[in-house]
């Protein structure tokens, strides 16, 4: 089963174990070691992740290492960033209002 990156990345948990991976590749209990959830429900969680395709799960020895893959997160900045364009002005067109509104309120520089 493919899984939806958007419904992956919901989970806040989710999103740690992205994180945590994102530094180094991790083994799963050095992963679940960092939660206070149980080593299932964590081991569900990197389960979903590696369906979506933000992680891969390399065996070395006995050992199984999580290593992230942020380019699935492309598809998320895609639909993010017409988003983050209108904010932009929105927030630039709300600093130039509190700036003409302090500058109406303040009293010249010359009054006593």
């Amino acid at each position: 089963m493919r899984r939806d990156v958007f419904r992956a990345i919901a989970d806040p948990t989710r999103r740690e174990i992205i994180h945590l991976v994102a530094e180094q590749p991790l083994n799963m209990e050095a992963i679940a070691g960092n939660f206070k959830k149980s080593r299932s429900a964590i081991y569900k969680h990197i389960k979903i992740l590696t369906e979506c395709g933000l992680l891969v799960i390399r065996t070395k020895g006995r050992e199984r290492y999580c290593e992230v893959k942020l380019e699935k997160l492309g598809d998320l900045v895609v639909w993010v960033e017409p988003y983050r364009h209108s904010w932009q002005s929105r927030l630039i067109s709300l600093e130039r209002l509190i700036t003409q509104s302090k500058a109406a309120y303040l009293p010249e520089s010359g009054a006593p």
